[in-house]
């Protein structure tokens, strides 16, 4: 009782409850011209980004920044919030897929890097209104950011108005997450359950994959490593390791799973000894309660995190990261499909070069897919990319392609020797059609 009671009078004295306001109070400080910047992911702010449209009768030409918008809001979602609102996404999520095809004019996508999407927006125009989340205050005043200062506590410092949202749900963590009450404006409580992500079973094909990954990964390896089949399968190949550490963008399920293995240990790490270091995370409730008050993971801003001359001093780093397609050459295609922006950049550019790059000429980018698309109709390995295809990863940049066929090491490779690793990893079904084209471009 007397902490609940120290806790309480120190968020009195820090201003806190005359801080206090509503979602639509929140959505009333949007104002015409604005440029919002939301936070990401599970840190989303869904109650008060619920009640944007709320604004739209008396604002016009508003911004959203966002990646990976979890729930299709009106304000975007909406034809009639067209002058109204638009979001303005870094990394599009099925809500913002939706609503681009549908042709509604109210999503427009930020070409990026991760690690600079904050920093090169504000050079733009310095941030009218930022939203997020955190937890309650602490006996100190401080509130904790929690699951993400990917570009959040940037934005924050840059901000004309940051309003947050308490969710006593989410966990406190370490780092730089901490934010004290008198550098926020206006708080919104608002309990819910946090955002999770399933975490997918992976299939035969995946497995493989995964296989044919660990054998990239030697003990002792720094690894990122994101969410989906493949980096599943990867993580369950992963089970025979020792030593492994994590520097990584996203934080989740798997990364704690084999930390609980005995697999995860960061003890061999270059950069920050004995702590997984991380810019978000997303995954189960598991992950989440594993989190809180945990010292062994940091989290940092992602202007750190994923900068590739900050990854490159991690030893024997291991960036694992998928694509949609891969041309002949090693051009890697991970965000559109020809004109159509289907997710982002992201980190995978940033993560891919730093460990490519690292520092004791130990470091693989490794990127995988399955060898084929569509129900197995198509190749993922093509001749070239289609017209508008958005080249994610430079193929002077690539360096393993792996798919359940095996690995094509291409670094240092001529066009040929690339055309040919590739032609081997892709699937049989498509390898003379590939021989053919690879011919008549010039390739082989």
């Amino acid at each position: 009782m007397t902490a609940i009671l120290e806790r309480t009078t120190s968020a009195e004295k820090s201003g806190y409850a005359g801080k206090l306001i509503t979602a639509e109070e929140a959505a009333s400080k949007i104002k015409s011209g604005d440029d919002v910047v939301v936070a990401q992911c599970a840190s989303e702010p869904q109650g008060c980004m619920a009640a944007f449209h709320t604004a739209a009768p008396r604002v016009a030409d508003v911004r959203v920044f966002s990646v990976l918008t979890l729930k299709p809001y009106d304000f975007y979602m909406k034809p009639e919030m067209k002058g109204h609102f638009e979001l303005a996404s870094w990394f599009h999520a099925p809500g913002s897929r939706k609503a681009l095809a549908a042709g509604a004019g109210t999503v427009t996508y930020v070409p990026n890097m991760l690690h600079r999407a904050a920093t090169d927006r504000i050079q733009v125009r310095k941030p009218d209104v930022f939203f997020g989340t955190c937890t309650p205050p602490d006996a100190k005043g401080f509130v904790s950011l929690s699951l993400g200062i990917t570009y959040e506590k940037d934005v924050i410092e840059a901000a004309d108005t940051v309003i947050l949202e308490i969710n006593r749900n989410l966990p406190r963590t370490f780092g730089d997450t901490h934010l004290h009450v008198s550098d926020v404006d206006w708080f919104v409580e608002h309990d819910q359950e946090v955002p999770t992500l399933p975490s997918p079973v992976p299939d035969a094909v995946e497995k493989t994959i995964g296989n044919y990954i660990s054998e990239l990964v030697e003990d002792g390896s720094t690894i990122q490593l994101g969410i989906g089949g493949i980096p599943n399968a990867c993580a369950l190949a992963l089970k025979g390791k020792k030593d492994l550490g994590v520097h990584t963008e996203m934080m989740v399920d798997s990364m704690m799973e084999l930390y609980e293995a005995g697999v995860i240990t960061n003890k061999r790490k270059s950069l920050l000894k004995d702590k997984f270091v991380c810019t978000f995370a997303m995954g189960s409730r598991k992950l989440y309660d594993w989190l809180h008050d945990n010292p062994a993971v940091e989290f940092r801003r992602g202007s750190w995190v994923n900068d590739p001359a900050v990854i490159r001093r991690n030893s024997r780093m291991v960036s694992i990261n998928t694509c949609l397609t891969v041309d002949l050459t090693g051009q890697v295609a991970s965000e559109s499909i020809g004109h159509v922006q289907y997710s982002g950049t992201g980190g995978q550019t940033d993560t891919a070069v730093g460990a490519k790059e690292a520092y004791d000429g130990l470091g693989k980018s490794i990127i995988a897919c399955r060898s084929t698309a569509k129900g197995g109709t198509v190749s993922a390995i093509v001749p070239a990319l289609a017209e508008g295809t958005a080249v994610t990863l430079h193929r002077a940049n690539t360096d393993n392609i792996v798919t359940e066929f095996g690995t094509a090491r291409l670094r240092g490779r001529t066009v040929r020797e690339r055309a040919n690793a590739l032609i081997g990893v892709a699937h049989p079904d498509f390898r003379a059609e590939l021989r053919r084209r690879a011919g008549q471009l010039g390739y082989i």
